[in-house]
């Protein structure tokens, strides 16, 4: 204990410097689209609209207008100084791993994205197992966070360790294929209803070698994405919009071009703005999720794909669908749920339960024209492909994977659970007046700082308050449970359990009246 505390200063400094860095994360104005006075926007204004409404897709709720509360600031820090205290004092022993750290890993984690847990320095992990984990203090923590998906299935389901440690015994890799990788081609087929799938190890290489197939077939130079996705470290991604102009998304680390030569950017559910981009004719592809996901919960209007689908091949673009998050909707993702027609799909992290690995799959006609470009001589030299992509040890993970955990019955049981979840918040924000929302997506949920939900990514960055997150986030994690770092995402696993979902209820309806009362 003597060794935490000396170490104390030293880390709520680091974390003082860093948060500081932080506080303007998110200055954007609200950008409305044309199509903002629909139904709902227009009973907000009248202060008609219902506590809980219903859509396709999800339930969401906001608090009555004439009731909001205002968060009181001195309170909030005063309250997150109080719990950042108790956090250096509860985790001696991740303390001193993280000052240890400090002299062989990049600022102090094995990714620069753990830099970004709510307290002074990551809990450092001893094992896990279904929906929660236990750190090196011998804490236990219900893991709503889930390794951003990676571990949706739950940590190390026995059926996927079992066949990874087989394979392990067998060889991990060779550089040719196994008969796994015909089952998985063949599960995914049924899935999503594409045709031909080939294997990487990342998301972020299966939407890279998607957008380069579909330059290649087009001859088009340029992609199209959303305000504030996320595609991975997809280059041509990070790109927002800056007063309606294309611009390097802040925080974009050495790009190789200015963005304003690879992407444009429209914001989600606007089919004017999607059309008078694609009308240039040098759009090779839209890449999307079909819900964002990276910047909140936010759904599609409804019919908002067809016409974007019918857009797409008016104007000669391929429509990339990147499910590596939607799959949470169902077992073939947004794709089989809500019947899309993409000409190619993505699939990745828990695709393997956390083993490395992704897919990405094509449409019989982008297979044919691909295939009559590519010559077996360069095949291995075109920047598709990679020595451990398709590996032994990825396949069978992603065959125990989806034959026995990512199942029909897996997701009729948590979809529920998410609704719980989500119902549970929403009562909370209800009861304390609040002027935010909670959305959910399948076995997905997640609340925001808005009164009501986004419809795009600009409204939903400019909802954005860093500092109230990370209380919230903070005060979780010090009562045990773990949400994601990005934002305030909760997901659902097939071992995540009732009471699980009530210990979260119990400690946001805490957080909420401490910060009202």
């Amino acid at each position: 204990m003597s060794e935490a505390i000396s170490l104390s200063p030293l880390l709520g400094a680091v974390e003082a410097g860093r948060t500081a860095g932080c506080a303007d994360l998110v200055t954007v104005s609200r950008q409305y689209s044309a199509a903002y006075q629909d139904v709902v926007g227009r009973q907000w204004e009248t202060g008609d609209i219902p506590h809980l409404a219903h859509s396709p897709h999800c339930d969401y709720l906001v608090s009555s207008k004439s009731t909001m509360t205002t968060i009181d600031r001195k309170k909030l820090h005063t309250l997150h100084e109080r719990e950042s205290s108790r956090f250096v004092a509860d985790h001696p022993k991740s303390a001193a791993l993280y000052a240890r750290a400090q002299s062989s890993l990049l600022s102090g984690v094995p990714m620069n994205w753990m830099k970004k847990w709510a307290g002074a320095f990551p809990i450092f992990v001893k094992s896990a197992n279904g929906a929660h984990f236990t750190d090196v203090d011998g804490r236990d923590y219900i893991d709503f966070c889930l390794g951003d998906t990676g571990a949706m299935t739950g940590h190390s389901p026995a059926i996927v360790a079992e066949a990874v440690a087989r394979r392990a015994k067998e060889g991990i890799t060779f550089m040719l294929p196994t008969e796994d990788a015909l089952w998985v081609g063949e599960d995914l087929q049924r899935r999503f209803g594409l045709p031909y799938w080939q294997f990487t190890l990342t998301a972020t290489d299966a939407n890279r070698f998607s957008i380069r197939i579909a330059r290649e077939i087009t001859e088009r130079s340029k992609i199209l994405v959303f305000h504030y996705c996320y595609h991975g470290t997809v280059d041509e991604s990070f790109a927002t919009l800056e007063n309606g102009s294309v611009a390097p998304r802040r925080g974009n680390i050495g790009p190789p071009v200015n963005p304003v030569e690879t992407t444009r950017v429209v914001e989600f559910n606007d089919l004017n703005a999607l059309e008078a981009a694609l009308k240039h004719r040098d759009v090779a592809c839209i890449l999307a999720e079909p819900a964002m996901t990276n910047v909140g919960i936010i759904l599609p209007d409804d019919g908002y794909w067809k016409f974007a689908r019918e857009l797409a091949r008016r104007y000669g673009s391929l429509l990339i669908a990147d499910e590596t998050h939607t799959i949470c909707a169902s077992p073939g993702g947004c794709t089989a749920e809500w019947k899309l027609d993409p000409d190619m799909l993505i699939f990745g992290k828990t695709i393997g339960s956390g083993i490395p690995g992704a897919t990405y799959g094509c449409s019989e006609e982008v297979a044919q024209r691909i295939s009559a470009r590519i010559h077996l001589e360069d095949c291995d030299v075109g920047g598709i492909g990679g020595t451990l992509a398709g590996n032994a040890l990825s396949l069978a993970a992603m065959r125990a994977t989806l034959e026995h955990v990512l199942t029909a019955a897996a997701f009729e049981r948590m979809i529920p659970l998410a609704q719980r979840f989500n119902n549970g918040v929403a009562t909370e924000i209800r009861a304390h007046h609040l002027p935010w929302n909670v959305m959910q997506l399948g076995v997905r949920a997640e609340y925001t700082f808005a009164a009501k939900p986004p419809r795009n990514g600009g409204e939903s960055a400019a909802a954005a308050d860093f500092e109230l997150e990370r209380f919230l986030h903070l005060y979780a994690l010090n009562r045990g449970v773990l949400l994601t770092p990005f934002h305030n995402m909760a997901l659902m696993s097939p071992a995540t359990t009732e009471a699980d979902i009530d210990a979260h209820t119990k400690l946001f309806a805490a957080a909420t009246r401490e910060l009202t009362s």
